[in-house]
Order: structure tokens, then sequence, then C-alpha cells
């Protein structure tokens, strides 16, 4: 008889073992013999499941007891193996292809396919399963991998054989560039709230980094009438049950199979035009219900999409609750390439676990994402515990190689061997690309400025230069905040005047500090409209000298800090002694015909007379923005916030305040704006707009230089902002009294383009401008503008002005969005 002791121990042994999880692995191949990548595994009746890995092997954890496994792939037929788990054991299984049957229907010649009255049947139960849940929980596995498939030995004076080595590829320069796995918890309420905290994050060939795998990301709902892909298209993609797919796509019924009691409609879907932005593939319906079970589609470069040549979603269903089916899988594959780089690679997401139309608190909802520490710091037992897809060889080699990279990269003796061999000073980077110098392990950082960027040419100064640098050092780690001073000198060879300036800038509290003084030379309009470079570019090239200057000394302190959510606000107070400046040099390096150069008074171009005496101001400005949004998501040493979808107003006031440190100024400047970028209007495009008004009180005594400015422009190059016009004089219209601001424009998105042959291939943007200003002198200005614009935001403008009902320019202007 064994004593009682023994039997309790053996009693817990016993129910630890029965508690343990156990694994079920093995294989998933075609009747040929060849894997397929992907395949799914469910337990029947739950949402328990796992997918194999790019090799066919699966792997997955389970209690031991009784189950069915089902094993299934899109275009292969379900397998199902009912199982007594007592203990790990290796299931491998064979998949035939899916042998759709047609069922006999009456086919008159000239009538319509079949699957038209089951994609009409699908589109009308569209929204219903669009807003079946209200909100839901689910756990969800990611795995992403990108590699390098084919690269140049060297592209644009950059060692590309170098850069692979050292990041773990072979001699060919190719491999694995990125893998990772990430773990979330996504909760999700109607219309569209999302919060998703990360429970693990791997990344291989680095100890510190985040997977760049998000869960919301790779959302993907083809109830929704079109895809949203910001970057890979600048259209919407029409899901073909869209309300209008129609419209879109041509149907082909190729028959139906039975699966666990339903019946599966494979219906293959085609593009009515090749270059409309649609998908190609097999969708797979359930008959009765007429809801998604599955599809794979895939959508190509002939639809103008960006960055890949090719890119394919597969999608699984499975029953979560009697009339819910939610996602099972997403699966993105792609390949492309360009200048002799090929890249290919996948995400894929598992759900589980789900949680249909909890009770969540709608607060909740205001953190999108949240990561915590030690999130990334999970060993290779957890992953091996908890990883749904096993690695392939390939996978376990690149994370147990660049494990060792990474703890070679993260070491001291490594970063001041990097360090010291960046730090290096050369000629070519003092003179063209400036010079850097970094102290990775205790982060600091020194910035020189390039010395042929720092030398510029102006009527004023003559030839001049402008030398400056900074140093920056983080100062709190736990919260992401650092400490920087800047400077810099310059002297004008034509004035003989050096000048010099610094600051330096600092968290103060939940503020951020900068304090600033010194002297320079500045433009006269604040908003610094012409750039130092283009303004140099016209003055010896086109005898056109445009900027405007005068001498600053100052001295300043502000405060900016976001006081909630999408509420920022910032106050500056400043002292300043202001001094015209007249025209020293008059050197060009060509004088074409009729090009003369102006005096420095803007609203005298033809005598160097003082635009205003010389004189102090004190002043304080305060400015307060709001976008009705308090999204955000949580880092372990950062939080940062969402931009909104609504508009975002401000409000400003700007006080001169007379006798004050001498203060020569008095006056009262109230503003207010309002402003949103990229309003998405589906197949038309996004709008911006901008609207800004103002009016200065109580001006007793203000000079040129406290006028509101704005942001004009007289060359060919332009900044091709929201708030900016593209032939407005840069001084002219400048006011000290009162203003009306408003600027709208309409990017189509390839609406047009996308439709003419050849000219589609060059993925180019109409946009469509107008501008308006109203002040007391200029009255009703407005700007119209068309042209086209690249992916790389670069546009051509043809651009036309009118002033109280007649044409007053017009000009051709290519903008860049500096």
């Amino acid at each position: 008889m064994k004593s009682p002791l023994l039997l309790a121990f053996l009693l817990l042994f016993s129910l630890k073992l029965s508690a343990q999880d156990v694994t079920i692995s093995g294989k998933i191949t075609a009747e040929n013999g060849k894997p397929i990548p992907f395949a799914t595994v469910y337990i029947k009746s739950t949402t328990k499941g796992t997918s194999a890995n790019s090799e066919g092997e699966y792997s997955i954890n389970l209690k031991a007891g009784t189950y069915e496994l089902q094993f299934k792939a899109i275009g292969y037929r379900q397998e199902s193996r009912k199982i007594e788990l007592k203990s790990s054991q290796s299931i491998s299984v064979v998949l035939r292809n899916e042998d759709y049957q047609i069922k006999e229907v009456t086919v008159r010649a000239g009538s319509e396919d079949p699957a038209y009255a089951i994609i009409r049947k699908a589109i009308k139960k569209r929204k219903g399963y669009l807003n079946a849940v209200n909100s839901y929980t689910a756990e969800v596995y990611i795995k992403g991998l990108q590699k390098l498939l084919a690269a140049p030995k060297k592209f644009l004076m950059f060692d590309v054989q170098k850069a692979t080595r050292e990041a773990g590829l072979d001699s060919n320069r190719t491999g694995i560039v990125y893998l990772s796995e990430s773990q979330s918890k996504l909760s999700f309420m109607r219309p569209d709230d999302i919060h998703e905290e990360i429970i693990s994050s791997k990344v291989s060939g680095s100890n510190r980094a985040f997977s760049f795998n998000r869960a919301s990301d790779l959302r993907v709902n083809f109830y929704e009438n079109t895809q949203v892909w910001e970057g890979l298209s600048n259209r919407p993609l029409v899901s073909p049950i869209a309300d209008n797919a129609l419209f879109y796509y041509r149907y082909q019924w190729m028959g139906i199979s039975i699966e666990n009691g339903e019946t599966i409609n494979k219906i293959k879907v085609t593009p009515r035009r090749e270059h409309d932005p649609c998908f190609s593939g097999y969708i797979y319906i359930l008959e009765d219900s007429w809801r998604l079970q599955s599809l794979g589609l895939s959508i190509t470069k002939k639809s103008n999409i960006n960055f890949v040549d090719t890119l394919k979603v597969n999608q699984e269903f499975v029953p979560v609750t009697g009339n819910v089916w939610m996602p099972a899988s997403i699966k993105f594959e792609f390949t492309g390439g360009l200048f002799g780089f090929r890249i290919g690679g996948y995400f894929i997401s598992i759900y589980k676990d789900y949680d249909i139309n909890p009770i969540l608190d709608k607060k909740q909802f205001a953190e999108v994402l949240r990561i915590t520490k030690g999130v990334n710091k999970k060993d290779s037992a957890f992953w091996e515990q908890q990883r749904p897809i096993p690695l392939t060889i390939e996978e376990k080699t690149d994370y147990s190689k660049k494990a060792i990279l990474a703890a070679k990269r993260e070491s001291k003796p490594y970063l001041d061997s990097l360090d010291k061999e960046n730090n290096k000073v050369s000629f070519d980077k003092l003179l063209i690309s400036g010079y850097s110098h970094r102290n990775r392990y205790d982060h600091e950082y020194y910035n020189f400025n390039s010395v042929l960027g720092s030398v510029f040419y102006n009527t004023v100064q003559g030839f001049a230069l402008d030398y400056g640098g900074s140093f920056t050092k983080q100062i709190d780690s736990i919260n992401n905040k650092y400490f920087s001073v800047y400077g810099k000198a310059g002297y004008g060879f034509g004035n003989k005047l050096f000048y010099g300036s610094g600051g330096v800038t600092l968290p103060a509290g939940p503020f951020s500090l900068n304090i600033a003084g010194g002297s320079d030379v500045v433009d006269m309009n604040n908003r610094q409209p012409i750039t130092r470079f283009m303004n140099t570019a016209y003055s010896l090239l086109n005898r056109k000298n445009f900027e405007k200057l005068y001498q600053k000394k100052f001295a300043s302190v502000s405060l900016s800090t976001r006081v909630s959510g999408g509420w920022l606000a910032s106050g500056t107070m400043e002292w300043a002694d202001r001094n015209w400046l007249p025209n020293t040099a008059s050197y060009s390096l060509f004088h074409p015909k009729g090009n003369e150069f102006t005096s420095n008074n803007p609203l005298n171009p033809t005598v160097d007379a003082p635009l205003f005496p010389q004189n102090q101001s004190f002043k304080l400005s305060l400015r307060t923005s709001y976008d009705f949004s308090n999204k955000y998501e949580t880092y372990p040493n950062d939080r940062r916030y969402l931009p909104s979808k609504y508009p975002t107003i401000s409000f400003n006031v700007t006080k001169g305040i007379k006798d004050v440190l001498g203060s020569d100024v008095d006056y009262t400047l109230l503003s207010a704006d309002i402003s949103k970028s990229d309003i998405p209007l589906g197949f038309y495009g996004k709008t911006s707009f901008y609207i800004g008004a103002g009016k200065f009180f109580n001006a007793n005594s203000l000079f040129y230089t406290d006028y509101k400015h704005f942001s004009g422009n007289q060359v060919l190059f332009y900044d091709s902002g929201i708030n900016h016009f593209m032939l407005l004089d840069y001084y002219r219209y400048s006011t000290g009294d009162k203003y009306l601001e408003g600027h709208l424009e309409h990017n189509f998105s390839g609406f047009i383009t996308n439709k003419i042959p050849l000219i589609r291939k060059l993925k180019l943007q109409e946009i469509f401008d107008v501008n308006y200003l109203y002040t007391p002198t200029l009255k009703h200005y407005t700007e119209l503008g068309f042209g086209l614009q690249t992916n790389t935001g670069i546009r051509v403008m043809y651009g036309m002005a009118f002033n109280q009902g007649g044409k007053v320019n017009s000009a051709l202007r290519i903008g860049v969005s500096f």
C-alpha cells in the first residue's frame, strides 16, 4: 500500500500532465507530392486553428482530448481527421484538387451566366453581413517575411554588396531582409473603432525593435464597397461584391462543391477593363446564405498599383456563431522590383478565440495601439510554444544567424567601431553633404552643415556664408526626450556685416522649451516664400533679386505643449531690434535683356529708400489648435497621437506691447484658420482645403515686418503646400489691416489619366487648385491652377490669376512639397 503522501504526489503529477498541451504536427501536400503553402488547420466547431508554413508544415498545441481536425486550402477539397489525443503525434494529409460539379441548369444561347444571379444575391446581402457584428475581440498572430530576390552590386555610388553582407544576406545579395512575428489582442467596435494590444513581438536581427506587423493594418473586408489601401493604389479598389461591381467585373460560374454540409459556389471574377482598380481570381460564395466562404484574388501593375508588380490576397472565413462568419486567416503575397532590385514576400494573419458582441468601453478606443515594455523580450521557448505557424529551415537559420549579429551590433565595441568608421572626416562630407559625428551608445549626435550649402548670394549681402551646427543628446530614454543646442554664424562680403545666433531646446515638464537669441539677416516676409537657393539662382543667372531682407537682433523664449489629445498650444515672447538694409551688390553671371535688379524696398522697387525706420518690438504670440481627435498609439517610451478625420481649427493672437524694453509697437492681431488635407471622395480622389482670416485691432504702431504676410510665388518652382499661392507677389500685398485667405485643392488620383493608353503607365494624378485672397488694397484676388502630379509629389501646373474680374497673370509652375 502506497503512503498517502506518495499517492497525493502521483495524483498531482498526473493532473499536471493532463493539463499540459500536446502537439499535433505534420505536412500538408497536394496529390503530386508538392507542399501546399499556408493551408489551414482548424478544430471543427471552434475558431481555434493554425496555418501551415510556406513548405506545408503545420503544428498545433491542444489539450488532451477528442478532436476533429479540418485541413483545407483554397482550390482543394477539405479533409477531416478525428483523433483521440493523448500524446504528441504526427498527422500528414494529402489534399485533392477540388472537383467543382456543374449543376444541371438550362443555359440558352446568349443568356446570362449563372454567376450573375449569385452575385446579385451576394450584393443584396452585402450590407447586412458588413453590419452583422457590432463589436468583437480576437487574438491575432501575424508573420511577415520579405526577401531580396536580386540586386545589383552597386547603385548610385552605394555599395549594395557591402550592405547586404553586413545585413546577413548571401554573396549573391539575396535572402531574407525582414522576418518578424507578433501576437495581438484585437478589439473592434462599430463603426470603425480599433484597439490593438501587442502581446509579443519578435524581429529577426534586432533585440530592441518592434514588429511592423499590425493586425489593424492587415484587416481587409470585401463586404466594404471599396478597399482603400493607401500607398499601394491612388484609387480605391472595387470589391467583387460592391454595389456597383457589375459595372466593373465579369463573372463566370465554375461549379459547386460540398463542405461541412454547405454548398459552395466557385465564381471566377475578371475586370471588364484591365486597367480599372479591380481584382482577378476566384470568390467562393455559400448557397442560400450568399455569404463569402473564401477568396483568392490578385491585382497587378496593369491596374496602376505602386511599389509592387503583383499583390495576391487570400482570405478564409469560419463560422463563429450560427449567423456570424469571421476571417480565419488573411494572407498578402507580393512581388516587385525597380532599378535591378527584386523583392518578394508575404504577411499572414491567423485569427482565433473570437468573442462576438462583447461589452466594450468606447473610451478604450482612444488608444488605437498599445506596445508595452518587454513584449519584444520573449525567449525562444515562449515562441516555440506560442507560434502557430512552424518556422521553415531558412527562417530558423535567419533567426539564429541574425541573433548573433544583433548581439554584436548592440555591444559598445561594435557601436564604437561603427561610429569610428562613420565619423571619419572627409573633404566631400564637409563640402557637399555636411558632417555628422555620432555616439550611438551614449545617444549623442553632432551635426555640421555642408560648406557649399552655406554659401549663397543676394543683392543685400552680396556673396555670403551662413554656417551652422547642432548638438543633440537623449537625456530621458524612458520618455524619449532630448536636449539640443544649435547655432550659426554668417558674414556678408558685400555689406561686410557679421551676424550670429543660437539657441537651446529642452524638455520642461510637460512643455518643450526653446530659448534663442543673437542677430540674423532674415526675409521681410516671415513665411519665407522663396528659398535662399532659388533666390541665389535667379539673382546670378537671371538678374532677378526677389528676396527682400532686413537685420534682426533678437531674444526669444517659447513654450509648446499638448494640452490633451488633439489640443495643442504654444506661446512665444520675443524682443527684437529691426533694421532695414540697402542693396550693396549688383553682380550677376548673365544679364538677360529687360531684367534688372530692384531695390530692397518691395513697395518702391526703383529707389533704395528705407521701407521702415530702425525700431524695437516686444510681442507676445499665442496659438492653440484642435483637431477633434484624442486617438493615440502607446509605445514603451512614447505616445504618438494620430491625425484626425475632422478639420483642424486654430486660433492665434499676437500682441505688440509698447514701451517694454524700448518697444515701438502697439497693436493686436487676432486670426483663425481651419484646414484639412486629403479628404477622401472615393473614385473621384481627395480634397484639401485651408481657410484663414484675421484683423489688426488697436493698430496704433506697427511696421512692415509686423504685417500679415502670405506664401506667394514669382518663380518657376514653388512650394505646393495647401496654403500657398502660385502667382502672388511675395511682398506687395502683405497687410496691416484685415484679410481673408482660402485655398482648395482637389487631386483626382488618376480618374482621367488612367483611362488614357500609355499615359496611364506614368501613374499621373490630376490636380485642380483654387486660391483666393482678400485685403482692402488687393480686393478679390483669385488663382486657378490645372496640372499633373507624380507619385513622388512633383507636379507641373498651369496657373491663371484674376483680380476684380480681369486676368492679371498666367504662368507655368513646377510644384514640390518641401
